[in-house]
């Protein structure tokens, strides 16, 4: 091998810059949507499990809880709006790990690219169809007897809040699938703490009726302060104080999950 082949191949990639990391990204995202094309189904699998939690809540768990499963609807759908957009952050997981594993990921680490860009465009992606599933958990509850007691402002307002906030909380998913050694070890790490962190917050109930211990953690659980921001939003009552919140635990999970991810992407080499 020459010197001048030697230089070539050592020689640092040159550094991206934020505008070019940026399209980057979006380029990286148009290409997991687009997937979408040549398999429709997808988007219908998002819904199905968001649909299957809300009958059974509402008419098993409903009446007992609530009194009514009208009542209780009214209640739990902004919080199974929540649960679901965590829940579908497993997807984002698997689907990195995925590529991974099937050396997709090998190909666009020789690119000269953002580091940052294969993980930032499958999360924007996935975050995007967050906005399908949105729209199609709403409208079906509305259809069985659901109201929004706000305005559009107030739902697009939820839906806005959700995105961010689940947006950055991807970051931690993100770093399962990249540390995990297949789909199925992701899902089982992902889920085991994707599960207790949704049911242990207002999401489904009011954690007034939680012991002691359990409502301590469950007022400083990020879920709890989403969950309650999103009622406000779409049924009324306080928006600013647990959108706050939300935001400030968001900003955490950004700054101590996404540099970890980028690491271990990097690692991955």
């Amino acid at each position: 091998m020459t010197t001048a082949t030697m230089t070539a191949t050592t020689a640092p990639a040159r550094r991206v810059g934020p505008v070019a990391a940026l399209t980057q990204t979006a380029t990286l995202a148009w290409r997991s949507l687009v997937q979408i094309k040549h398999n429709p189904w997808e988007l219908i699998d998002l819904g199905i499990q968001p649909i299957m939690f809300l009958l059974l809540f509402t008419y098993v768990f409903g009446g007992a809880i609530s009194g009514s499963t009208g009542d209780y609807l009214q209640f739990a759908l902004p919080g199974l709006l929540v649960q679901n957009a965590l829940f579908y952050t497993l997807s984002t997981a698997v689907g990195l790990n995925t590529d991974i594993t099937k050396g997709v990921f090998d190909r666009l680490r020789s690119l000269p690219i953002a580091r940052t860009a294969p993980l930032s465009g499958r999360v924007v992606a996935d975050t995007i169809k967050q906005a399908w599933a949105f729209a199609l958990l709403v409208g079906f509850g509305m259809i069985l007897g659901f109201r929004v007691e706000t305005s559009v402002l107030g739902v697009l307002g939820a839906l806005a809040l959700l995105v961010v906030v689940v947006l950055a909380m991807s970051w931690m998913s993100v770093l399962i699938g990249l540390r995990a050694a297949n789909p199925e070890k992701v899902q089982m790490f992902a889920f085991s703490i994707m599960m207790p962190l949704t049911f242990t917050s207002s999401a489904l109930v009011d954690p007034r009726t939680f012991p002691g211990w359990l409502r301590a953690w469950a007022d400083l659980n990020p879920v709890t302060h989403l969950a309650d921001a999103i009622r406000g939003l779409l049924i009324g009552g306080e928006v600013a104080a647990p959108a706050l919140v939300a935001l400030t635990w968001s900003a955490g999970f950004v700054v101590v999950f996404a540099p970890l991810a980028v690491r271990a992407f990097r690692g991955r080499a």
